[in-house]
């Protein structure tokens, strides 16, 4: 079983809370940049084993090629793969392989997915306070991030506590 989801990242940096002195006013560069590409990530709240692929929008035909890439890499198990229910997860003209089965969650319910989770730590970890120069550079910033993440970790941010009852 696998969550998926997928998440934006831009060069224009998240800005968020750090510490300074008392009366000092913190300023941080900014680039008006709006350059983003996509991460569709899949994590396994049992294993730890994480999927995941850059791509540089959302739809159907980007949606098919993630799905493409992951089967085959799976090739000898059925993959259930857990998502929210954006058009492009239930659009006909996707081609779903043989191995994989899609179960949606229930709509507006985003903590339903732990790969949620993932999202949040990888930005807050990555992009805050942080100008990155160029889209590539950022990109490189989060597949070193993501692909340095221990199964454990992925395990601790994708845990939902509802699968273990």
């Amino acid at each position: 079983m696998f969550f998926f989801d997928e998440s934006r990242f831009g060069i224009k940096p998240t800005l968020g809370r750090c510490w300074a002195r008392k009366g000092v006013r913190i300023s941080a560069p900014v680039n008006p940049s709006y350059k983003n590409f996509y991460v569709y990530s899949s994590g396994s709240p049992i294993t730890g084993e994480p999927f995941h692929l850059f791509l540089p929008y959302v739809n159907t035909e980007r949606m098919n090629i993630y799905i493409q890439e992951m089967s085959p890499a799976y090739s000898d198990y059925e993959i259930m793969l857990v998502m929210d229910q954006a058009g492009w997860h239930k659009s006909k003209t996707l081609q779903v392989p043989k191995n994989i089965r899609f179960h949606l969650l229930p709509p507006y319910s985003p903590e339903l997915n732990p790969v949620e989770k993932l999202w949040q730590w990888l930005k807050r970890h990555i992009c805050r306070n942080r100008l990155f120069s160029s889209e590539d550079e950022l990109m490189n910033a989060v597949a070193q991030e993501l692909s340095g993440l221990e199964p454990h970790k992925l395990k601790n941010l994708c845990h939902c506590s509802y699968l273990f009852h």
